[in-house]
C-alpha cells in the first residue's frame, strides 16, 4: 500500500466484540484493559456486545481519528458505514473465526498484543473496498462478496458448531454444503464485457487473496491496486466440487478449464432464480441480480511492514 501516514489525531478507540469468534473473544476484555492501562492510557476501552452500541460509539469520535478493531472480518464488515462516515482509520486486532482481511493488511498470526500495539501506532495507507448494490441498496464491504454456491456456505458456516473456527469451520461448512449443491443460469459483465454466460456455481468478488478463513481463491489481488478480482466456478456437479476443493486449498485451481478470475471495477450479475450472497463472510439476503464496484482508497487501515 501506498500513502502511508503517521498517525496524529487523538485518543483512539478500542472497541471489542466480545462475540467475534464464537464468544472467545470476550476472555480478551480483562487482557485488553490491563495491557491499555499500562501502555496506552489515553485510548479509550470499550467492550461492546450490542451492534446498535458499537456504531453509536463510532459515530461519537472525531473524524479521522483512529478506532481499532478487536474482532474478524464480520466485526469489520458491521462497521464498515460507520468508520467512513466518520472517515476513521482502521486499526485491526485479528481475533475472529475469519480473518481475510487481516491477511491481506500482514496481520494473520501476529498475537494480539503486538496486533494491538501496531493497531494504535502504526502509519496507515489507503485501502480499496468493494460496493455491492441491489434493490435493497447499496452495502460496502472489504474482503469479499461471495454469490452462489460460496455465499451458501459462508450461511452455513454462520450457523456451524461453536467449537469449529477458521479454515476447518469453512471446511465443513462445505462438506455439509455439497449435498445441497446447485448451480444456477448467470451471466455475469465485467468492465463491459460477457465474461461467463451459462451455468455455474459461484461468481463471487474479492478485494483480498483469500476469503473464506485463509482460502487463497485469487492469489495475485490486491488491496491497493483500484480493482477487485471475479472468480467464476462454472458446471462443477458434487464429485467435481470435491475434487477441486484441494486445488482450491493450495491456489491452484485457477488453471481449471471452469474456473475464470479476471479484474474488474464494475461488475453485473444476473441470474434465474435468487442468488445467495454473503459479503465478508455474512450472509446477505439473496438476488437475482446485483452490481459491484471498487471504491479506489476509500478506506485507510493500518498494515504491517
Amino acid at each position: 500500500m501506498g500513502g502511508g501516514r503517521a498517525f496524529v489525531a487523538g485518543p483512539a478507540l478500542v472497541l471489542l466484540n466480545p462475540r467475534a469468534a464464537g464468544g472467545r473473544a470476550g476472555r480478551l476484555a480483562e487482557p485488553l484493559r490491563q495491557w491499555l492501562a499500562a501502555r496506552a492510557p489515553d485510548a479509550v476501552f470499550a467492550a461492546a456486545d450490542d451492534l446498535s452500541r458499537s456504531r453509536a460509539l463510532l459515530r461519537e469520535r472525531p473524524e479521522g481519528s483512529r478506532a481499532v478493531l478487536v474482532g474478524g472480518d464480520g466485526t469489520v464488515h458491521r462497521l464498515l458505514p460507520e468508520l467512513l462516515g466518520r472517515s476513521l482509520s482502521l486499526g485491526l486486532v485479528p481475533v475472529g473465526s475469519g480473518n481475510d482481511l487481516a491477511g491481506a493488511l500482514g496481520l494473520r498470526g501476529l498475537a494480539w498484543n503486538d496486533a494491538l500495539a501496531l493497531a494504535l501506532q502504526g502509519a496507515d495507507s489507503a485501502c480499496d473496498l468493494g460496493e455491492l448494490s441491489t434493490a435493497a441498496g447499496a452495502l460496502p464491504f472489504a474482503s469479499s462478496l461471495a454469490a452462489g454456491f460460496d455465499a451458501a456456505i459462508a450461511r452455513r458456516a454462520a450457523e456451524g458448531p461453536p467449537w469449529l473456527r477458521g479454515l476447518p469451520r469453512y471446511l465443513w461448512a462445505t462438506l455439509r454444503e455439497l449435498a445441497a449443491l446447485q448451480r444456477r443460469r448467470l451471466r455475469v459483465v465485467a468492465d463491459g464485457a460477457v465474461v461467463h454466460d451459462g451455468e455455474a456455481l459461484f461468481a463471487s468478488s474479492l478485494n483480498t487473496p483469500s476469503y473464506g478463513a485463509g482460502m487463497p481463491a485469487v492469489p495475485g489481488a490486491r488491496i491497493d491496486d483500484g480493482r477487485l478480482d471475479l472468480l467464476v466456478a462454472g458446471r462443477f456437479g458434487r464429485v467435481g466440487a470435491l475434487l477441486m476443493l484441494p486445488r482450491l486449498l493450495a491456489g491452484r485451481h485457477l488453471g481449471h478449464p471452469e474456473v475464470c478470475a479476471a479484474s474488474f471495477a464494475e461488475l453485473r450479475v444476473e441470474c434465474d432464480a435468487e442468488l445467495p450472497l454473503a459479503a465478508d463472510g455474512e450472509p446477505l439476503a439473496g438476488a437475482r441480480e446485483f452490481t459491484v464496484r471498487v471504491r479506489p482508497g476509500a478506506l485507510r487501515a493500518v498494515r504491517a511492514a
